[in-house]
């Protein structure tokens, strides 16, 4: 049976870093499933100084689609896989569910959008535990701050809340890092 680990904290609390270190112990054949998409020259570099931390040896997988079918198909080709991260994977699903329309989506239908990313979380997690590969996900934690003002930002917390409770409720072990340091919640 397959291990499930979630990492989480706040932008730059070094949960990236923590994570790597989890996945340096669990074996040096890792696979590395970036889900960012760059847009960007600051993302870019963001991706880039992520690469240069990694070993040589780990093999990246770039995309959030189908995720579930990479860890089937690659399973026991690895010693462990490190998704990082959840909070950008569930914003490239909004916006491929949503896109530009999410001030005019009704409640129904943002419960739709919600119910199709955990779903593929769900489906994400069945595949690691058919297997016997152990998956670090890393999070964000966006609970901690006030209200967001504009419905974008609220639906976007309120969702990457809930997952991030589903896949902890899912995980054997659960680390919040905070100014670098990690502290093991579950």
């Amino acid at each position: 049976m397959g291990k499930i680990i979630l990492v989480t904290g706040g932008a730059r609390s070094g949960k990236s870093s923590y994570a790597e270190n989890i996945a340096k112990e669990i074996g040096e054949k890792i696979l590395y499933i970036a889900t960012s998409i760059p847009f960007d020259d600051e993302m870019k570099h963001r991706v880039e100084k992520h690469k240069e931390s990694r070993p040589e040896v780990w093999d990246t997988y770039e995309g959030y689609k189908d995720l579930d079918i990479v860890v089937r198909e690659k399973n026991n080709l690895y010693d462990g896989m490190l998704l990082d991260c959840v909070t950008i994977m569930t914003s490239n699903f909004m916006f491929d569910y949503i896109g530009d329309k999410i001030e005019e989506a009704d409640n129904t239908t943002l419960d739709e959008v919600e119910k199709k990313i955990i779903t593929t979380f769900e489906n994400l997690l069945n595949e690691v535990n058919k297997g016997n590969i152990t998956m670090i996900l890393v999070t964000n934690e966006l609970g901690y701050g006030i209200v967001p003002e504009n419905k974008l930002a609220r639906v976007y917390r309120d969702i990457v809340g809930r997952i991030n409770q589903y896949i902890a409720s899912r995980a054997s072990e659960v680390y919040l890092v905070v100014c670098g340091i990690p502290m093991k919640v579950k």
